[in-house]
C-alpha cells in the first residue's frame, strides 16, 4: 500500500445508515493502516470506568488525585481487556507505536504508571479494546458507504466532549451528516 492511500492518522466517520451497534454514530481514528489491514481506536464511546478504577484493577497506587477522574472509553470490539492509550508524543514506553510526531499510541503498563504518578504525556486518551479491520476489509466497508474518512484532529481526540466528536469529524471535511442519505449510491 502506498502512503497516500492510507488512513493512517484519519478519522473514520460512521456514516448515518451504519446500523453496526459496535460503530453505529462513532469517529474511529486509524492507529495503523497497510495492506495487511488496519487498526483504530473508537474514540467517542464513553464507559461508566474511570482511569481510578482500572489503576484498582492493576494495582496501580496514584500520586496524582486529579487524573483518577479521567473517563475510559470503549475503543472497539476486539480485546476489550486489553488496555491502549492514545498520547501526544515525547515520552516512549515499552510498547509505544509513534503513528505521528505528534501521537502516539502505547499499550504498555509502564504509560498507567507514569500517567499516575503525573509524569505521564501531556495529553491522553484511554481505551479499552480496539477497532480491526483485515486485508482489504476496510476499503470494502468504505466502498459500501459505511464510512466517511478525513484528516484526524488532536483537539477532537483530546479536548472536546465525546458526544460532539461524531459530528465534528465530519464538519472539518465540510459534511453535515443530518443531510446525508444511508443509501449508497454508485454511477
Amino acid at each position: 500500500m502506498s502512503f497516500s492511500t492510507s488512513l493512517t492518522n484519519h478519522f473514520l466517520i460512521a456514516m448515518p445508515g451504519l446500523q453496526d451497534p459496535h460503530f453505529s454514530r462513532t469517529v474511529t481514528y486509524v492507529c495503523e493502516h497497510t495492506d495487511q489491514g488496519a487498526m483504530g481506536i473508537v474514540i467517542n464511546r464513553p464507559l461508566d470506568v474511570t482511569l481510578g478504577e482500572l489503576l484498582t484493577q492493576l494495582d496501580i497506587t496514584s500520586t496524582h488525585p486529579g487524573i483518577v477522574e479521567t473517563t475510559v472509553y470503549q475503543g472497539g470490539p476486539i480485546q476489550t481487556d486489553r488496555g491502549f492509550v492514545l498520547h501526544t508524543a515525547g515520552l516512549s514506553f515499552d510498547s509505544t507505536l509513534n503513528i505521528t510526531p505528534d501521537i502516539s499510541v502505547t499499550t504498555s503498563r509502564d504509560v498507567l504508571e507514569a500517567i499516575a504518578n503525573d509524569e505521564g504525556p501531556e495529553q491522553i486518551f484511554i481505551a479499552l479494546g480496539y477497532a480491526g479491520w483485515g486485508n482489504g476489509q476496510l476499503e470494502q466497508e468504505m466502498s459500501a458507504n459505511a464510512w466517511l474518512n478525513g484528516p484526524a484532529s488532536d483537539e477532537i481526540i483530546f479536548q472536546m466532549q465525546p458526544d460532539a466528536r461524531w459530528k465534528a469529524a465530519a464538519q472539518l471535511l465540510g459534511v453535515d451528516l443530518n443531510l446525508l442519505s444511508s443509501e449508497a449510491g454508485h454511477a
